[in-house]
């Protein structure tokens, strides 16, 4: 077993599968996609994970679906038939960690009927999401200089954005050992405004691309421009070390998020949501 050092209630949303066919088509099955999911399992990794017949099993006591839900990468060894049988290990591997059993579902998720056969199984289609890119070139530059970026995680860092978004301290002791497990090429980043620090974020840089993680501005300071600003400061770092494209994720519900990012460019590469048993 692999050790490795995640938000809000997040909502269900139907429960209809798509067909494979439907699902490639709707949430764009492409390399550079596959190679983007890859990039978010390495930058938010789970406190443990091992991988099971092409499957990797993520725990991290709770925190955050993606870091707590299985990741179907590869279809392994077994035939379909076997799959049931593959679902119940993992269900098993949840169930023992007191936590019930997620899966990930993408437009990589294998087999490709895998959401199908979750849906018969019982589970229920929860949490919407996309992920989104930017190119970095010709971005604007940030209206203010008024940044601080360190490329260690500090615990005043972590304090703000535990406050921020509500973390219990069992929650802001995952997310400290998650970060500190990442890529070692990030930085944390806090936007200032009069000295006061105003919104926080992470960046992580690997092959190319600067993912944006932990993106929140204080909850007094919402819809005054901040938000923009920080993720400006996040993606034109990512470009002065190397990177080309900066992505994130988001759910669907999140309508005001999406606006700022439509704003900045940022454009749909797939959808994907997660399957979890009678959750409806």
């Amino acid at each position: 077993m692999i050790e490795h050092g995640s938000r809000l209630a997040e909502r269900q949303n139907g429960c209809t599968p798509l067909a494979p066919e439907a699902l490639n088509d709707a949430c764009g099955r492409t390399a550079a996609g596959e190679r983007i999911e890859q990039l978010t399992v390495n930058a938010w990794p789970g406190l443990r994970e091992f991988v099971h017949d092409g499957w990797l099993i993520r725990l991290s006591d709770g925190f955050t679906k993606r870091a707590n839900s299985v990741q179907p990468l590869w279809s392994g060894a077994g035939a379909d038939g076997d799959i049931r049988e593959k679902i119940g290990y993992c269900e098993e591997i949840y169930r023992n960690a007191g936590l019930t059993a997620l899966f990930k579902i993408t437009p990589f998720a294998a087999p490709a009927n895998l959401d199908r056969l979750l849906h018969a199984y019982g589970y229920d289609r929860i949490e919407p999401s996309s992920v989104r890119t930017v190119p970095l070139s010709g971005l604007a530059r940030p209206a203010s200089d008024g940044i601080e970026i360190e490329r260690r995680l500090s615990g005043r860092w972590l304090s703000l954005v535990a406050d921020w978004l509500r973390y219990s301290d069992e929650q802001a002791s995952a997310a400290e050992r998650i970060m500190n497990a990442g890529p070692d090429a990030k930085a944390f980043f806090t936007l200032l405004h009069k000295s006061e620090p105003v919104a926080c974020g992470m960046g992580v840089i690997e092959d190319g691309y600067v993912g944006l993680y932990e993106i929140v501005t204080r909850p007094d300071c919402r819809n005054r421009g901040f938000g923009k600003q920080l993720l400006l400061h996040i993606l034109h770092w990512g470009a002065g070390n190397g990177a080309h494209t900066g992505y994130l994720q988001v759910a669907d519900s999140n309508a005001s998020a999406i606006r700022l990012y439509d704003k900045l460019g940022f454009k749909k590469v797939y959808a994907y949501w997660y399957r979890r048993r009678g959750c409806g």
